[in-house]
């Protein structure tokens, strides 16, 4: 799956899925999303070597800003500060309601991998 690309505050972000089910060979629904600065590369190795990394080690990559879990979709999200910065209330907010637009529009995320 894609990593998500968009911007909060005064922050670019590049948010990638970490855990994904499948329906007919398309991705339905993500639960994990690490949240790292976006450095403007957008590069897909970029992407691929972020997105190999789990959450059972403390991260050393300087733009790791942690993750949120969707754990009840729309009503339970845990955000784990475990980067070298973290984000405010507001800007998970904000993470979150970006997440939650690409989750409710899936031809969105479509258009991502075209």
């Amino acid at each position: 799956m894609s990593a998500l690309f968009f911007h909060i505050d005064d922050l670019s972000l590049m948010v990638i899925p970490d855990t994904q089910a499948h329906l007919n060979g398309h991705a339905v629904i993500t639960y994990t999303y690490s949240i790292f600065k976006d450095t403007g590369l957008k590069t897909t190795g970029l992407e691929k070597s972020k997105s190999g990394e789990l959450h059972l080690v403390k991260h050393n990559d300087p733009d790791y800003m942690g993750y949120i879990t969707f754990e009840d979709p729309g009503k339970l999200f845990t955000y784990t500060a475990d980067g070298n910065e973290d984000l405010t209330a507001d800007q998970v907010e904000q993470v979150i309601e970006n997440i939650s637009h690409y989750r409710d529009n899936p031809d969105l995320w479509r258009h991502l991998h075209q």
